[in-house]
């Protein structure tokens, strides 16, 4: 019998600009969770490490270049399903200027107080509260 994880890991990232605030996302309307905020990312691919896909989540979704050398992990959370998914989440403040919603995901700049106000991914809410304010 081949062993298959049990588990989906993802990955997101707290993206700070040079006023402090947080970059967050809608997520489409057809996807799980769909109209809720959250911060960008998205699944590790096999074979993939974490700081690499999200490296390629966050220019596949906004169309910009992070620098993974750069991230801080900031938090885990969980949520149980037919599959548990595990969202790893990091930190950065990089320049990110010309965002393209490439999946026409609204999205914006948030003060961490602002964006506790959102309509929230339950995880995301989660690693939104261990953010240091």
């Amino acid at each position: 019998m081949e062993d298959f994880p049990t588990w989906l890991p993802v990955v997101a990232i707290a993206l700070f600009d040079d006023a402090g605030r947080v970059l967050m996302q809608q997520r489409a309307s057809q996807k799980h969770h769909g109209g809720l905020w959250e911060f960008p990312g998205g699944k590790v691919e096999p074979a993939e490490k974490p700081r690499e896909a999200l490296v390629r989540e966050i220019t596949e979704e906004l169309g910009v270049t992070l620098d993974s050398a750069q991230f801080q992990p900031a938090g885990l959370a969980e949520e149980e399903g037919d599959k548990t998914v595990v969202l790893l989440l990091y930190t950065t403040q990089q320049p990110a200027t010309g965002i393209v919603p490439v999946e026409g995901q609204e999205w914006g700049w948030f003060a961490l107080e602002e964006a506790s106000g959102l309509p929230l991914a339950p995880m995301d809410r989660k690693l939104l509260s261990q953010l240091p304010r």
